[in-house]
């Protein structure tokens, strides 16, 4: 596990860095906690020697100076903690760094978006998930790890938002899509070769780990068979026309992990994100 000496400071930050950041929250999940503990799994596998840190773009993150670990974020178990994600996210913002958050469960979303929002206004929201967590109010909670995208879509947060992968559809769910626009690629009729060439100015990512199939990622606590692959998704995002803002990548819960092999996933996806983020424009 990396030591905090071994984080940089916000105030190294500048223009267009890739700041990575994990918040370690997992209040607000409704079954199963752990996500909490994702961000030094993750990281452990990023620089395991299993694998380089070389993007398949061609982007090296090894020594790349516009790759900066701030570190992690602890966050308490009450809501004015959990909201205050935001202040966290907009001091990277506020240097210009465009955000990769690591998880966490989904809730965090909410308030991460909070802070997109406010250094870029609305953006396009393009999220891979076995759920739409569109849920109106889940169990007495509004900020449930159900429901981010009810509160992102009612803030307008996101110009658009894109769901890819959803396979948990139910009646409210539907009815919450049609009263947001939401635009949802079921997995039982999935073609992705239709997403990701028609956004209208920056991207930001929404990754939730359960949106693969468990065979690659098993280590989630909402099993939901019949998912994506890890290639369907790289492929979307390596083809991403515009400038992505900013990303997340939640629900690994290493407690339920098999050798790694979803810390190892949670890891790749990372690397790529990060990869295709340092490819904007300076």
């Amino acid at each position: 596990m990396q030591a905090q000496d071994d984080f940089m400071s916000v105030n190294d930050l500048k223009d267009n860095d890739v700041a990575l950041i994990g918040i370690l929250s997992d209040a607000n999940s409704s079954y199963k906690r752990g996500a909490a503990e994702a961000p030094a799994f993750i990281r452990r596998a990023l620089h395991s020697g299993s694998s380089n840190l070389c993007s398949e773009t061609g982007v090296d993150l090894a020594g790349n100076h516009r790759f900066v670990d701030v570190g992690d974020r602890q966050v308490k178990d009450d809501p004015d903690s959990f909201l205050a994600i935001e202040n966290e996210i907009s001091q990277l913002t506020a240097k210009g760094a465009l955000p990769l958050v690591l998880g966490g469960d989904h809730a965090i979303s909410y308030p991460v978006l909070r802070a997109i929002h406010g250094a870029h206004g609305p953006v396009n929201v393009l999220h891979f998930d076995a759920h739409p967590d569109l849920y109106d109010d889940y169990e007495g909670n509004p900020w449930s790890h159900a429901s981010p995208f009810a509160r992102i879509m009612e803030d307008g947060l996101a110009s658009r938002l894109v769901q890819v992968g959803v396979r948990t559809m139910n009646q409210h769910l539907r009815s919450q899509a049609e009263r947001f626009g939401v635009e949802i690629h079921e997995m039982r009729n999935l073609d992705t070769s239709v997403i990701g060439h028609d956004f209208e100015g920056p991207v930001y990512i929404s990754c939730d780990i359960d949106a693969l199939d468990p065979a690659y990622a098993p280590a989630v606590s909402h099993l939901e068979p019949g998912g994506l692959s890890v290639r369907e998704i790289l492929s979307i995002v390596q083809r991403l026309p515009n400038r992505i803002v900013g990303a997340d990548i939640v629900e690994y819960n290493p407690g339920r992990d098999i050798n790694d092999m979803t810390a190892m996933v949670a890891a790749k996806l990372l690397k790529e994100i990060a990869g295709r983020m340092l490819l904007n424009e300076t």
